[in-house]
């Protein structure tokens, strides 16, 4: 064998390896990950890119997988607020909500995170349905559950999307609470132009 297609040949099989080496990588990744994992970060994808339809269907498929897997429950529910199903949103949240206040461990502070945007969301639903002291209720119980979750956005935010002015939880129950207070008739509960810069939160 000629030295140069010795050298071809060496080098055939070098890429051969690193690529088998690659491919043995992802599988193992995929195969590691918990039932019903795949499916939610697929939904999630979609979500963002508001293919609603598509986004749901992998969330269906993660809960066959994995029956109460939360960021599938969580992901239905922003499917649900982005689409304007609120009454579907509000069960989602709830269902959410109940199951993890039942299974929630002490050291799980993604688990608390997960349900402090339960609440924060189910705020935000409330909010637009109109049930001003019940969305305070909500936005209470999130920045008590974890503040740090549902705060405004951070610096990818920024950089994502351009604009730091979204409406924060805190802002919000600030608000609220402060219109509440004042006589009926000079309350100014809802401003678009602004309750549309409320995020969703799926931490």
């Amino acid at each position: 064998m000629s030295p140069k297609v010795l050298r071809r040949f060496i080098f055939f099989m070098l890429l051969l390896t690193i690529g088998m080496f690659v491919f043995w990588d992802v599988i193992g990744s995929y195969v590691r990950r918990a039932p019903g994992d795949f499916q939610t970060e697929m939904g999630t994808n979609r979500l963002n890119d508001e293919l609603y339809d598509e986004a749901l269907s992998h969330f269906d498929q993660a809960l066959a997988e994995q029956p109460d897997h939360r960021g599938a429950l969580m992901g239905r529910a922003l499917v649900f607020i982005q689409t304007e199903r609120y009454d579907e949103a509000l069960g989602e949240l709830g269902y959410l909500i109940e199951y993890l206040e039942r299974t929630l461990e002490p050291d799980d502070p993604t688990g608390r995170g997960v349900l402090a945007a339960a609440h924060a969301n189910r705020g935000i639903v409330l909010d637009r349905q109109g049930a001003y002291e019940n969305a305070l209720e909500a936005y209470i119980e999130a920045l008590k559950i974890d503040s740090g979750a549902v705060e405004g956005p951070g610096i990818v935010h920024k950089i994502l999307y351009g604009s730091d002015s979204v409406s924060s939880v805190r802002d919000r129950a600030v608000y609220l609470h402060e219109q509440l207070q004042l006589p009926e008739s000079e309350r100014v509960l809802r401003i678009p132009e602004l309750d549309e810069k409320q995020r969703m939160h799926k931490p």
